[in-house]
């Protein structure tokens, strides 16, 4: 009788991997083992080749729900292992073994159907419990404090198991079997609701089922709740109650950004928005993000009342997402109308996980307080998700999908260990370990000190969790970046190489890792479009070119380059992108002549034009950008969009896609002209707008509508890069045809231009690869840093 090892790496602990093996050797009649330990599940078979062959095909065809098997690994036993083996009767689940870590932490994933059933069975003992989990579902890496991924390694361990939880806890037959977040009304956590003045509320006196209950007439009567969820704390009210609405955005400082909804089930939703088949697949996945959907005018129900049109200013689409832990599904059960679900957290700062900071932080915001006694050991907001090309894609990578690794591309595998630092803007950042990326969820920007020690702290923690012993430090190139800073300090800390990717680079080799481009695959085209980024010449790029590989790059075109008045107050201002531009391309006496009656050039007159002229010709404060994202924002306030200044980054830019309608692109409305020229030194080529500015300021004098301008600048925007990627090609040179394309940046969250740009594209002939299961804004870069970084490194062997 012949024996084999079966190594199983992935997502395989913590996920009812272990009960699936045994049943299925239990079935087969076949005798041995299967134990967890630091690289994964390590299975032993007393069974010749044609039985382990059937085995593995069968397993690979019946995994639990929440697995993932990145990799399958079969070794023949030795004679000292055969005969260990032989002492085997039967088939076995062993304890766990320890060992350097080396196996994926589930994410944490949305409660199961038969879970869910339980909480609304009043004969289950589970009735109404609002931490019900099974080995389906439930919490995982927000629990997590190591490896393998025993009760005794998450949060959960304070809990000690009841006899009915414990058995089944113990039987292999249970869907609980190793269930590691188990527990029930008697043993497991429990939920307390509180008012901001810290006072227990006495529920009994409102003839309400229990305190989770309460909190959800709470929310009906138009109160502000502050919800512990899975992976922090969140801030809810009712959708519909516009005074609620108002007075959240006001205490929480979040004057225009859209807020997430949550609906008790598909029925409501419908009736506030559409939900395509593939958007009810989302939401009900074990993911369960939010999905951006279309929202419907007026909800499709006479009695459903309205949304506040607080909800989300100025955009056709809704975040949207349904329960995704038992405690939500009790809070909404009686709510026939939506909540808002926004992160628990004063704007610009980390949502709270610690009890103790949510009642000092928080007090101020809500008037109740719905909490529980299981700690969160990892934060984790909730991830969002949109549909583009009739592909999701993902937008904020988080809950339910991080911190699950990317496979590294063919090439890269045998890359000595890197830690990536990422952006500044919605950070994340990277481990690679045994050719695959470990992606921390998304943490937000790095734009204060509280969310700088909060990112200090992920780092730690990640590193701890997965014993992580970096080789080499990944940083942008950015001298002032924050994240830089960290990875700097690092670098000389562990006296490690210290490897500096440029930003846009970073992007390119992140489209290309996540697509598994080959390492040594022929260079591709990128383009990466985005606010700014710190370039190799030491200007900011923004709408960028690249001829790149992971080794390197080649900037072979740009945008044509404007002044960023005021620096970084332009981000915030978009009237100083308009004045930029503008002046770019005329001066005062040609604007004044052709174009003085238009309502934008006057509000450019009535400031101080000296002075700004004088920044324009000197540089005072001023430096040159290749900016897509402050090209929308210029467009914008020519149109009156947020002129005078943003609340959040990329607003002008989300209203103006707004104003893109789907009927609007079913017209004829020729496009505006981007021409191409030739840009000193080394006659870079560039995209020039100047056409385009006349166009547009003459549809404005017009009286145009705006709609009809937003739609015209979309589709020649969208044509411009498309005939720059058809130049580049002709002129490129090499033994590969230039004819695959990246797309990456924050420009392309944009579904119109991302949609019009890549059918541009394909109809050209050309290959385009795009994001998915990564952001393509910042959020991305780090796994782009990991890739350049670990291909740098290989080459200098």
């Amino acid at each position: 009788m012949k024996g084999e090892l079966i190594r199983v790496r992935g997502t395989v602990q913590g996920v009812g991997f272990r009960p699936t093996v045994a049943r299925l050797a239990q079935e087969k009649g076949l005798c041995g083992f299967v134990r967890n330990d630091g690289e994964g599940v390590l299975i032993g078979l007393a069974a010749d080749t044609e039985s382990c062959d059937r085995f593995v095909t069968d397993l690979l065809a019946e995994l639990p729900p929440l697995a993932l098997v990145a990799a399958v690994e079969r070794l023949e036993m030795n004679q000292e292992q055969k005969a260990d083996l032989a002492q085997f009767n039967d088939f076995c689940i062993e304890q766990s073994a320890l060992g350097p870590p080396r196996t994926a932490v589930p994410a944490d994933a949305k409660t199961c159907l038969a879970c869910q059933r339980e909480v609304r069975d009043p004969e289950n003992r589970r009735f109404r419990y609002p931490f019900n989990s099974c080995t389906h579902c439930g919490p995982r890496f927000s629990i997590v404090q190591g490896l393998p991924l025993d009760r005794d390694h998450t949060t959960m361990a304070q809990f000690e198991l009841c006899p009915e939880c414990r058995q089944e806890y113990d039987d292999p037959q249970n869907r609980r079997y190793h269930a590691q977040a188990t527990a029930c009304h008697r043993c497991g956590p429990k939920a307390t609701l509180r008012r901001s003045d810290g006072k227990v509320f006495d529920y009994f006196r409102y003839s309400m089922l229990d305190e989770v209950d309460a909190a959800g007439a709470l929310l009906r009567s138009g109160e502000l709740l502050a919800l512990k969820g899975l992976g922090g704390y969140q801030l809810c009210c009712d959708a519909t109650n516009h005074t609620s609405v108002q007075t959240l955005r006001a205490r929480k400082g979040r004057p225009h950004r859209p807020l997430a909804l949550m609906f008790r089930d598909l029925d409501v939703l419908r009736r506030y928005a559409h939900v395509s088949d593939l958007a009810c697949a989302l939401l009900q996945s074990p993911a369960a993000p939010i999905v951006l959907l279309p929202k419907r005018a007026v909800p499709d129900a006479e009695w459903a009342p309205e949304l506040s049109p607080a909800i989300a200013p100025d955009q056709p689409t809704i975040g949207c997402m349904l329960p995704y832990t038992p405690m939500h599904q009790l809070v909404l059960a009686r709510l026939d109308r939506p909540i808002v679900c926004t992160s628990g957290n004063l704007t610009d700062l980390p949502p709270c996980i610690d009890d103790e900071d949510a009642f000092h932080r928080l007090s101020q915001i809500a008037d109740w307080f719905l909490v529980h006694d299981r700690t969160i050991e990892h934060r984790v907001d909730d991830s969002v998700v949109t549909i583009m090309s009739d592909v999701p894609r993902v937008m904020r990578r988080a809950r339910g999908y991080a911190p699950a690794t990317l496979q590294l591309p063919e090439g890269l595998e045998h890359a000595p260990p890197v830690l990536a630092m990422g952006s500044d803007l919605k950070n994340t950042f990277t481990l690679t370990r045994s050719g695959e990326a470990v992606i921390s969820p998304h943490l937000g920007d790095l734009d204060n000190i509280q969310a700088l020690h909060d990112y200090r702290q992920h780092l730690d923690l990640l590193a701890r969790l997965y014993e992580h012993s970096p080789s080499a430090v990944a940083v942008d190139a950015h001298p002032n970046s924050r994240a830089s800073e960290v990875g700097r300090a690092l670098a000389r800390e562990r006296n490690l190489p210290l490897i500096q990717v440029q930003h846009h680079h970073a992007h390119i080799a992140a489209c290309l890792a996540e697509n598994q481009w080959p390492m040594h695959a022929p260079p591709v085209l990128g383009i990466a479009l985005d606010g700014v980024g710190y370039g190799d010449d030491g200007c900011l790029w923004g709408g960028e070119f690249l001829v790149a590989s992971y080794q390197s790059f080649q900037r072979v075109a740009t945008l044509k380059p404007i002044r960023l008045l005021g620096g970084d107050r332009a981000a915030r201002e978009p009237w100083r992108c308009l004045y930029a531009h503008l002046r770019a391309d005329m001066g005062w006496s040609e604007l004044h002549s052709n174009y003085g009656d238009i309502e934008a050039v006057q509000s450019l007159w009535s400031r101080s034009v000296n002075l700004l002229d004088h920044m324009l010709e000197t540089g005072l404060s001023s430096p040159l950008v290749t900016s897509t994202g402050r090209l929308f924002d210029a467009v914008a306030a020519a149109l009156g969009i947020y002129r005078e200044g943003l609340s959040f980054e990329g607003q002008a830019a989300m209203a103006l896609e707004a104003l893109v309608t789907p009927e609007r692109l079913q017209a004829t409305d020729a496009p505006y002209v981007f021409s191409i020229a030739q840009l000193p030194p080394g006659d870079l080529p560039y995209l020039d707008p100047r056409h385009m500015w006349r166009a547009l300021l003459g549809d404005l004098w017009a009286g145009v509508h705006r709609e009809v301008i937003a739609t015209r600048f979309h589709r020649g925007l969208a044509q411009g890069i498309v005939h720059m990627a058809e130049r580049l090609r002709r002129s490129a040179q090499g033994p590969a045809p230039l004819d695959t394309i990246a797309l990456s940046g924050g420009v392309f969250q944009n579904r119109v231009l991302f949609e019009l740009v890549t059918e541009g594209l394909q109809a050209a002939g050309f290959r385009v690869l795009t994001h998915r299961s990564l952001p393509p804004n910042d959020g991305g870069v780090a796994l782009g840093q990991a890739a350049v970084a670990a291909s740098r490194l290989l080459n200098a062997r």
